[in-house]
C-alpha cells in the first residue's frame, strides 16, 4: 500500500510539473496573456490614428475647403485680388523705440 502511495504521488508530481514549470506552464500563459492585452491598446491607438488620416484623406479628395485650408497654412498661398495682412503682436523687446539723439531738444 505504501509503493501504491509513493507511485501515485510520484506520478501525480510528473503531471504537476508541465503545469507548472513546463512549455504551456500557467507562468508563460500569464506571459502571452500580458503580451495580448499591451497588443490590443497598441492596436486601439492606431485605429484612432488611422480613422483620422481616413478622415482626412476623404476630406481632401472630395472637398475643395480642405486643399485651400492647408496650400493657406502650409504654403502661404493667397487668392488672386486678396490683400494679405500679418498682424504680429507686441513684444517689449520686439518694440522699436525713438531714437534719442535725433530727438528735438527745447
Amino acid at each position: 500500500m505504501k509503493l501504491l502511495t509513493l507511485v501515485l504521488v510520484a506520478l501525480i508530481a510528473l503531471l504537476q510539473y508541465p503545469l507548472w514549470l513546463g512549455k504551456g506552464s500557467w507562468l508563460s500563459v500569464w506571459e502571452v496573456n500580458q503580451q495580448v492585452i499591451a497588443q490590443h491598446e497598441t492596436n486601439q491607438q492606431w485605429k484612432i490614428r488611422n480613422a483620422a488620416l481616413d478622415a482626412e484623406v476623404r476630406d481632401l479628395k472630395q472637398g475643395h475647403d480642405a486643399i485651400e485650408e492647408r496650400a493657406r497654412s502650409e504654403l502661404g498661398m493667397i487668392k488672386q485680388d486678396e490683400i494679405f495682412f500679418q498682424v504680429v503682436e507686441s513684444n517689449e523687446n520686439n518694440t522699436a523705440q525713438p531714437d534719442k539723439s535725433t530727438a528735438e531738444t527745447p
